[in-house]
């Protein structure tokens, strides 16, 4: 049974860092397609980082790029999401996902297993 299980949300003042984390069971991590998505209050569930490639390129969202950083931890079949210099806009419900078929869109659509969230709130 494919399993995602977020954790590492919370509150946090702006410009501050959080580190998310996904770990992942009943299939291999690195060999599905994997990212994070985010949905804010009234908003559509967008792509934030992926991974698009099996080399481990990977795609950033212009509005967290150099500030969000994805990394996989094969061994602990676990993804991240480390989160810098957070800001207001960035709060929301994270996801991460996973789907067998590899892709290098990072859109929900495409995505077929979904974690259950994890809250983030940027927050002075």
């Amino acid at each position: 049974q494919v399993q995602l299980v977020e954790s590492g949300g919370g509150l946090v003042q702006p410009g501050g860092s959080l580190r998310l984390s996904c770990a992942a069971s009943g299939f291999t991590l690195d060999r599905y397609a994997t990212g994070w998505f985010r949905q804010a209050p009234g908003k559509e569930r967008e792509g934030v980082s992926c991974f698009t490639s099996s080399s481990g390129s990977t795609y950033y969202a212009d509005s967290v790029k150099g500030r969000f950083t994805i990394s996989r931890d094969n061994a602990k079949n676990t993804v991240y999401l480390h989160m810098d210099s957070l800001k207001p806009e960035d709060t929301a419900v994270y996801y991460c996902a996973a789907d067998p078929d590899r892709t290098s869109l990072c859109e929900p659509g495409v995505y077929t297993y979904w974690g259950q969230g994890t809250q983030v709130t940027v927050s002075s």
